[in-house]
């Protein structure tokens, strides 16, 4: 409880062939995310470096279902809830929170150190923006929140159908 919740990586909100897509609109089509190998790597390193330096204490990569989703797993994992802070960006929300971009990872972060993790990674000319914060029992965006126990029981119910059970 207490850090901050920081993205690293470029959200361009890519919602071709995502979970998003499949939900919103039942069709599964469109062309998969670039990848940027350079830009992976250049991630791997710098939150391989800020976990050595004991300033990241979680991380998450983004994939299926886009931030929110990876922020809720990491809540679910977690036991804390997190409040977001709006859409830093001139997307769409649904492309910004659900987009399936590669490269991208979500990190727990001292909230002392968060501005530093956001100047590190573009540093390496990688994006970063600080997500918002971690505590409480829910997760909060723009005024609406769930709870991670309602979180849980929905989990629940729909990851073995989504694993193919």
């Amino acid at each position: 409880a207490g850090e901050r919740l920081v993205v690293i990586g470029s959200t361009r909100g890519h919602l071709g062939q995502s979970l998003y897509q499949q939900l919103a609109t039942g069709k599964f089509a469109g062309a998969p995310p670039a990848v940027d190998l350079a830009d992976e790597l250049k991630a791997g390193w710098l939150i391989r470096a800020l976990i050595r330096e004991g300033i990241v204490s979680a991380v998450h990569d983004v994939a299926d279902g886009g931030l929110v989703v990876a922020i809720a797993e990491m809540a679910l994992a977690g036991g804390l809830g997190a409040t977001l802070a709006s859409n830093p960006t001139r997307l769409p929300d649904h492309a910004f929170w659900f987009g399936e971009d590669q490269g991208r990872y979500v990190i727990a972060v001292k909230a002392e150190q968060a501005a530093a993790a956001v100047v590190r990674a573009n540093a390496l000319a990688l994006a970063a923006s600080d997500l918002g914060s971690i505590g409480g029992d829910a997760i909060s965006l723009d005024g609406q929140s769930v709870s991670l126990q309602s979180l849980g029981a929905s989990h629940q119910a729909w990851l073995p159908n989504y694993m193919g059970g």
